[in-house]
């Protein structure tokens, strides 16, 4: 993950970069012959975005607004990917509500114009059978690792507070997702907050279940995506376009959530198979559809933000309000 001084000076040589040579950075977003180029992160072996890359309906979409998608880096969390948008590195992340809000306490050059409901069924507090730990109340005195700002930090603290038990009287173990799972199983943290990416796999092995599900802890954990702002500004059809894909092949994944599984692969670490496939299917058969940001949905996002203002995860209420955008507007 950068840190702030190196996203700083990235910026700035950008800057210098776009003085050299006599045009600003909006001039990146140029393909040959006027065709507007989206960079958006390599989204691996499941999902629409890959069925989309693979098949050729994504860029069949984005052609009718004369786009084409550069695929830079791979999806990851979306604090390293609000930094890369920042920088102008990248145009396009998808993200939760809780880690936009620790992003957009920083100086963001990003807004968020899609709105999917959180994944009740997907994300949680994961515990080993067998460990005694069989509820939120039994997580007293104990470990768990959580992701710092994001949704394992807001997961637990929000299942600490519905169950009126301080937030410290559990220790915060601060762990990079893709790395929690050999922790977690060593027995070196006594539970985990976590979402989909990583639940499934460790539930899929029949040793570990969820204590409290999204649904139980009541998350509003929205799964959102953002653009960067200069890029909306120059180009709202192709984020319209983009949305409008999006929305129409998220409604098929629900339908079908097999079809959007091992896209390029059967086999390897991102594939899934057994009990993990199954679990993801049902799963996201629960999940909710792209859609376009609301009244209702900015209400739920200004709680989460004061929900993290009240717990100290950030200084201050961060104002979500002011970095969202109706796609319904762009043309």
């Amino acid at each position: 993950m950068r840190t702030k001084n190196s996203v700083a000076a990235l910026v700035a040589a950008a800057a210098l970069t776009a003085l050299a040579t006599g045009c600003g950075t909006s001039q990146a977003d140029e393909g040959a012959a006027g065709q507007v180029v989206i960079r958006i992160p390599d989204p691996g072996n499941s999902g629409t975005l890959a069925l989309g890359k693979k098949d050729g309906s994504l860029d069949k979409a984005l052609a009718k607004v004369h786009a084409k998608v550069e695929w830079t880096g791979s999806a990851g969390p979306f604090a390293p990917a609000a930094q890369a948008m920042n920088a102008d590195q990248l145009d396009i992340a998808t993200g939760s509500i809780t880690s936009g809000v620790t992003s957009l306490a920083q100086t963001p050059g990003f807004k968020f114009f899609t709105a999917t409901a959180p994944d009740g069924a997907g994300e949680g507090i994961l515990a080993k059978k067998g460990s005694g730990i069989d509820d939120v109340e039994d997580l007293v005195g104990k470990k768990v690792a959580v992701n710092q700002g994001g949704t394992g930090e807001y997961l637990l603290l929000k299942a600490l507070a519905e169950h009126h038990i301080p937030a410290s009287k559990v220790q915060r173990v601060y762990l990079r997702p893709d790395q929690t799972a050999a922790v977690f199983n060593s027995g070196k943290v006594d539970a985990w907050a976590v979402w989909s990416t990583y639940s499934v796999a460790e539930l899929g092995t029949g040793k570990a279940e969820f204590i409290a599900d999204g649904k139980e802890i009541g998350s509003d954990n929205y799964s959102l995506t953002a653009v960067r702002t200069a890029f909306a500004d120059r180009h709202p059809e192709v984020v319209r376009a983009l949305y409008d894909y999006l929305h129409t092949t998220s409604a098929k994944e629900k339908a079908d959530p097999a079809a959007y599984l091992n896209v390029n692969t059967d086999a390897g670490p991102q594939a899934l198979g057994g009990a993990a496939k199954k679990t993801q299917i049902a799963i996201t058969r629960q999940g909710g559809t792209v859609e376009p940001i609301e009244d209702a949905d900015i209400e739920r996002f200004k709680a989460v933000a004061r929900f993290y203002a009240d717990q100290k995860v950030t200084k201050t209420e961060v104002d979500v309000a002011a970095h969202l955008l109706d796609v319904r507007k762009l043309s």
